[in-house]
């Protein structure tokens, strides 16, 4: 009963972890969400035609989020606490 309290922990953690891994977008599920966004209200063909060409096409380097956050970090340079997180936030937003 001593050994079996600690590895039942173990395993619930574990599959705690596996299940929350599973919940993070892909990086499709992103693109997705952005050019949905992007199209706006859009309707019919009009939408469909965007969406195509929104999801076809190559990110642009510059685009990224990993390049946002480069940048973003880059310019929040000696910023500490609220004033760093708001910074951050607004500038990811752009």
């Amino acid at each position: 009963m001593k050994k079996f309290l600690p590895l039942l922990a173990l395993g619930l953690s574990l599959s705690f972890g596996v299940a929350h891994a599973a919940d993070a977008p892909t990086a499709q599920q992103s693109k997705m969400g952005t050019c949905n966004k992007d199209a706006g209200d859009k309707k019919g063909d009009e939408r469909k035609a965007f969406m195509k060409e929104c999801l076809s096409a190559k990110a642009d380097a510059k685009s990224t989020q990993q390049e946002k956050m480069k940048t973003c970090n880059a310019d929040a340079k000696g910023m500490k606490g609220d004033e760093r997180k708001k910074f951050m936030s607004e500038c990811l937003k752009k």
